[in-house]
């Protein structure tokens, strides 16, 4: 996994790419919940996310709530169609805001 990101004006966008799953997802938590603390709006890009597990999913939710406990935003950019897929069934699409 791989992660890049930029801040700008409160926005955060945050790049991932490869496979969030149970061996990356501890990693992917550790750096990005840090970065959310001068943010009002948190966007993860995943243009480049092949894969999400249940502890990637764990991490979207952690995040969410993080920025929902500052009345912030987070936004999920450029899903692909399986990680889409993933969050269609789990009922992920009702609670994260999702763009294209």
């Amino acid at each position: 996994m791989e992660i890049r990101n930029k801040a700008e004006d409160g926005v955060v966008t945050v790049e991932l790419s490869g496979r969030l799953d149970s061996a990356s997802a501890p990693e992917c938590e550790e750096k990005l919940l840090p970065l959310q603390e001068g943010a009002s709006t948190f966007i993860l890009d995943l243009k480049e996310l092949e894969y999400v597990s249940s502890a990637g999913l764990r991490v979207f939710l952690l995040l969410q709530k993080g920025m929902v406990a500052k009345q912030g935003q987070m936004i999920l950019r450029h899903v692909n169609e399986s990680i889409r897929d993933v969050l269609d069934i789990t009922g992920f699409t009702d609670i994260l805001t999702i763009e294209d």
